[in-house]
């Protein structure tokens, strides 16, 4: 049974062009809406039977092409794409703004100690292999044994690269040592991204016409999609973790933050020596 809203939308695709810079900051402002995480799970169905019902050309009668298109844009931050199983909630694209904001603003603030260190970039790698397990290729199945593996190595390769980096930056000018967290993200995923994917490397990930028609599975399409999201990672980190710093660096240099650090550092002797 139809009702009145057309059955031709392609739901498919993202609702508006992404041939255009607009078009795709509309599309990816819906996709990482952090407000998704808070939705309940009656909402979440609901937008999941709401979308499955309408690819089987079943509308809910009264259903707006707005309101279908709100329930598309929940159940893809929600749902993953392959599987149509429910994701992780903090695997989701919706909780990337909230999370990658606190760990990042504390892997920024506290980096001057070794246990600082090694504590935020566990939590930063910990959090990064559980988004890439839940936004894996549905076709391309990971063992725990091959988990664990990435994790393990792209935790250690974040931690040997902040305490190295650490280390040499004693001998550098100190805004060198504010980039340490954002050398260590970047080591990581690069080690990170091509383990937790590596069944895609070795399998490959479906290939499509324009269509939709699955034509096969292709490792070349699978390396040239990893290097992409390695670089994009990288590239994410940028504003957050690279421009603050500079930032940081400059004010510290003016008077008023010379008077601020001069009074903690008063305040830090006279807490030792009592």
């Amino acid at each position: 049974m139809s009702g009145d809203l057309p059955l031709n939308i392609n739901i498919k695709e993202p609702r508006w062009d992404q041939g255009t810079f607009m078009g795709r900051a509309q599309h990816f402002f819906m996709v990482t809406d952090p407000r998704n995480v808070l939705l309940s799970s009656e909402v979440l169905e609901d937008a999941r039977v709401t979308v499955e019902n309408y690819r089987l050309g079943i509308v809910k009668p009264g259903l707006t092409e707005d309101e279908l298109w709100r329930a598309k844009y929940i159940y893809d931050s929600a749902f993953h794409p392959d599987t149509g199983e429910k994701m992780l909630l903090v695997g989701r694209m919706s909780a990337q703004v909230p999370m990658n904001m606190t760990i990042t603003g504390c892997m920024l603030t506290f980096y001057r100690t070794t246990p600082a260190v090694v504590f935020w970039q566990w939590v930063n790698q910990s959090f990064n292999a559980i988004v890439n397990y839940t936004n894996r290729s549905g076709d391309a199945a990971i063992t725990m044994n091959q988990l664990g593996a990435a994790y393990v190595s792209a935790t250690t390769g974040a931690v040997v690269t902040a305490l190295g980096l650490k280390s040499l930056a004693k001998h550098l000018p100190p805004i060198m040592g504010r980039f340490v967290p954002f050398a260590a993200v970047a080591a990581a995923n690069c080690i990170n991204i091509p383990f937790m994917r590596q069944r895609e490397l070795k399998c490959g990930i479906p290939v499509t016409d324009a269509e939709g028609k699955r034509l096969g599975e292709s490792s070349k399409a699978a390396q040239q999609a990893i290097v992409q999201v390695v670089v994009s990672r990288i590239g994410m980190a940028v504003p957050a973790m690279a421009i603050p710093p500079v930032i940081m660096n400059a004010l510290e240099k003016k008077a008023f933050m010379k008077v601020r650090n001069h009074k903690q550092n008063n305040f830090k002797r006279l807490s030792e020596s009592v």
